[in-house]
């Protein structure tokens, strides 16, 4: 079965990574799919954030791709059965059911699945990224060290 791990991934982090590492243990194939969301301004241009995840992935059965529009309607389209989510706190949880019920209501098919972050990257988001490293502080235990000195050096 595939599944999709839609997000912006400005940059991604470790907490990401996890998700993706955990993600593909289940599902025959993981789709990270780095999605435009014009309400977020991202430092990173989206082949810069697939050139960073590509980086910082082995995994045969994990693909990164670029879309646009309606997260449910691109899972249909490559045909993921589908969509993963992270959740660190509760108020990740109640942002993710107003997406995920407005996903059933779109097409009820389609499952969106909650992996709950590990404790450790339960504070960690691309943005803490990107406000440490702008103020020079070492950001290697957040994100993936393939990736750390580009991100670094983009923001320093």
């Amino acid at each position: 079965m595939k599944a999709c791990y839609p997000g912006t991934f400005d940059p991604i982090t470790k907490g990401h990574l996890d998700i993706i590492v955990r993600a593909a243990s289940v599902f025959d194939e993981v789709v990270v799919l780095i999605m435009n969301n014009p309400r977020k301004k991202c430092v990173f241009s989206l082949e810069e954030r697939k050139e960073m995840i590509e980086k910082s992935i082995s995994k045969d059965n994990v693909k990164v791709e670029i879309g646009e529009g309606l997260t449910v309607e691109y899972a249909k389209k490559i045909g993921a059965k589908v969509i993963i989510r992270g959740i660190r706190a509760v108020s990740d949880y109640e942002y993710e059911l107003q997406q995920a019920t407005a996903n059933l209501m779109l097409d009820e098919k389609i499952e969106t699945l909650f992996f709950i972050a590990k404790p450790k990257y339960s504070f960690l988001s691309s943005s803490v990224v990107k406000e440490i490293a702008e103020n020079g502080g070492d950001i290697s235990s957040l994100v993936p060290l393939e990736i750390a000195d580009y991100i670094t050096n983009k923001l320093s």
